[in-house]
């Protein structure tokens, strides 16, 4: 109950702190008004043993018991401002994300900027519960925070509520502030951990060979036996499948198979997310081996070619893939 009563207060506050609605346009710059400023519980203990020193000074009238108080009450109304001011005024900018698999970990670049000649020092960075990334920012310099966060589906994933705070220099009290940076990732999903072979299509070799054994021209892989030679096994698609069976390459002399990856030829029984996470891996597997291969899903048609390129378009559509759409 205490729990509830205190999520729902701190959300309250999270809401008026962040004084526009999400996602705030680029650059956020932390003015007075957005920093907050609270002891820590170091800082409280330290209020109140000045109290206890100011009340026996008093008692016994001690002149010096007097000075060591007034002295480390104003050291305190100095860390106050010290802190206040290592956050005030920063620069906050969305860096970028690079596209992760469903259920890894997604990285979020936060570029902070400080244009102060003072550096900011001991700032710590984080997401909802997350460890912090301690940061410390030069003279006139900005420095990038990687933030990570688990990626659970895929799909575009924005950036939550971001909290930077300080407790710079003597760890008394803590300021901190909220930014909500306009900043996504792109979630591929995840490869399915182990797949059939790949549906090899003879309408581009008409007439050679769909099993030679040549050394000409790449025609797909099957099952490793053990008469197989160790150099035609495909450790890239092997290591890809963790625990999946070694793969052989096969070759012909003629032009090498076209491979199309057919959402239609797919089995009925599987859902979207078991298609999807099938095709994931497929795709993955022609590219470590270096062969063209095409696309086809509802409202998309990807033709066959090879490359990183082909591989970031056929992985962007599964992952925005939405009943039908792209």
């Amino acid at each position: 109950m205490f729990a509830t009563l205190r999520h729902r207060l701190h959300e309250s506050f999270v809401r008026w702190a962040v004084p526009v609605r999400a996602p705030e346009a680029s650059p956020i710059i932390l003015t007075q008004r957005r920093v907050y400023v609270l002891p820590t519980l170091a800082g409280l203990s330290y209020g109140t043993a000045l109290i206890v020193i100011l009340l026996g000074a008093m008692n016994y009238n001690l002149s010096l018991g007097h000075a060591l108080v007034f002295l480390l009450a104003g050291l305190g109304v100095v860390t106050i401002l010290h802190t206040f001011r290592n956050m005030a005024l920063i620069a906050i900018s969305p860096g970028r994300c690079d596209p992760v698999f469903a259920g890894g970990v997604a990285q979020f670049a936060l570029v902070l900027e400080n244009q102060r000649a003072d550096a900011r020092t001991s700032l710590r960075v984080f997401i909802g519960d997350g460890d912090p990334v301690e940061i410390d920012i030069g003279a006139q310099a900005s420095t990038i925070a990687l933030l990570p966060l688990h990626a659970p589906r895929r799909g575009w994933m924005r950036v939550p509520r971001i909290t930077i705070e300080t407790t710079w220099p003597l760890g008394l009290v803590r300021a901190w502030s909220y930014v909500v940076p306009d900043l996504n990732c792109l979630v591929y999903p995840a490869p399915a951990a182990k797949a059939p072979p790949m549906p090899w299509s003879g309408d581009t070799s008409r007439g050679s060979s769909r099993e030679g054994r040549g050394a000409d021209d790449f025609s797909g892989m099957r099952d490793h036996q053990p008469a197989d030679s160790p150099r035609h096994v495909a450790w890239k698609a092997v290591a890809r499948q963790h625990d999946g069976p070694l793969l052989t390459k096969l070759f012909s002399g003629a032009a090498a198979q076209q491979v199309w990856l057919e959402w239609n030829e797919l089995p009925e029984a599987m859902d979207t997310e078991q298609r999807l996470s099938l095709l994931a891996r497929w795709m993955l597997d022609a590219d470590a081996a270096g062969h063209a291969w095409g696309l086809r899903i509802p409202g998309l048609r990807l033709a066959p070619d090879n490359g990183a390129t082909q591989l970031t378009t056929g992985l962007r559509a599964l992952a925005l893939y939405q009943h039908g759409t792209h």
